[in-house]
């Protein structure tokens, strides 16, 4: 999937970023001077309230957005003057996501879900099989293959859209809120599976407001009202609030 990560890499560096949207006459400044860097292969949590800044966050990271001011970096290519064609270009190059509500497609079975990324690649259809149910058996879903999303448990939809996530080998899946539409017991089986993934070494940066989903990371970093008030290993991060 992924080979060892590389010392000290920088996937992901974030300086002085500034957002602001526009609210009739006035504008909102939504993040407010973010400093933030993600190694290769980190497992990292931006966690926050609703109005923290985390989905503008993860829209600037995830190049569905740009930013007014400041520099990104991903994965040492500085992120500037973005088009839709190039946030396209650069997303399939880079990114993986996993979203709360799943998108999928209905009428498309699990294979099929999984194997879309590669159609927009222009990958042939045998190979794009082969490859989807390669990924549906990294995630324990290949007898699943042919079932359609509204015959698979929450859980499994979820697991099919990890597989789809990493059937173009990404450098980072973003999940955005991936348990939210789940109860605790397979929310838990969700983050072993993305835990797994992270051990092979992809970096993944899982954007929440669930401190018991942020705590299975291995680093905090905490939002609110677009500044970064903690960014700290989970286990430190622990220790501060059983105090």
């Amino acid at each position: 999937m992924q080979n060892k990560p590389r010392d000290n890499i920088f996937m992901i560096k974030i300086e002085q970023l500034h957002k602001s949207y526009p609210i009739g006459k006035e504008s909102l400044h939504v993040l407010k001077g973010i400093n933030l860097e993600v190694k290769e292969g980190e497992f990292v949590s931006i966690m926050g309230s609703s109005g923290s800044g985390k989905s503008t966050m993860l829209n600037i990271i995830g190049l569905l957005d740009d930013h007014d001011k400041g520099k990104y970096t991903l994965d040492g290519e500085l992120i500037q003057s973005m088009d839709e064609v190039k946030g396209a270009k650069l997303r399939n190059k880079f990114l993986g996501f996993v979203f709360q509500s799943f998108n999928l497609i209905a009428y498309k079975n699990a294979w099929e879900n999984v194997a879309l990324p590669l159609y927009y690649k222009g990958v042939g259809r045998k190979e794009r099989k082969i490859k989807a149910m390669e990924y549906l058996d990294k995630v324990g879903l290949k007898p699943w293959a042919n079932h359609l999303p509204n015959e698979l448990s929450g859980g499994q939809k979820q697991r099919v859209a990890i597989a789809r996530a990493l059937v173009t080998e990404p450098k980072v899946i973003l999940a955005d809120e991936p348990t939210g539409a789940l109860d605790s017991e397979t929310s838990d089986s969700v983050m072993k599976l993305l835990r797994g993934i992270n051990d092979e070494g992809m970096t993944i940066v899982v954007i929440t407001h669930e401190h018991d989903i942020a705590e299975l990371t291995d680093r905090i970093v905490l939002l609110k009202d677009g500044q970064i008030l903690s960014d700290e290993h989970t286990s430190t991060y622990n220790n501060k609030i059983k105090k």
